[in-house]
């Protein structure tokens, strides 16, 4: 079963698409979190950012490096939160990668994305060597 973004992608369901190359398309957020929030969406449906090949990782990553200022000069925005939600426990509702441009303001509420965990675990220095490492040797 298609998800909803694979269905704007084929032009089943109307968007507002504000950008598509070859392996990406952008559009704005039907229910977005501010003025200009896009999404940005490899046309082809992959769950997680580990499931998306480096190549079209790559062309994700360009987009929205061309989107990001486009986006903040079309709404005059003072910055943005760029992000993306990874499964299903990260807040991820579609299961279909989708990068967020989410034009911010000054004065605006929002957080910083250290606002999504506001009670940080206290690691010590050896629970910090031991994850770096777990990471480390399967990077």
């Amino acid at each position: 079963m298609s998800s909803i973004f694979t269905k704007i992608v084929e032009g089943e369901i109307p968007a507002r698409v504000v950008y598509e190359d070859e392996t990406t398309m952008a559009f704005l957020d039907a229910n977005p979190l501010a003025p200009g929030h896009t999404l940005v969406v490899p046309k082809a449906e992959y769950e997680r950012l580990n499931d998306v090949p480096p190549d079209v990782a790559a062309d994700l990553y360009a987009t929205l490096h061309e989107l990001v200022p486009a986006v903040e000069e079309a709404v005059d925005a003072d910055a943005t939160t760029v992000a993306f939600n990874n499964g299903e426990a990260a807040g991820q509702e579609v299961p279909h990668v989708h990068g967020h441009i989410v034009p911010r303001f000054e004065g605006d509420g929002g957080g910083p994305i250290h606002a999504i965990a506001p009670g940080s675990p206290d690691l010590s220095d050896d629970e910090l060597d031991g994850i770096a490492d777990e990471i480390e040797s399967r990077a």
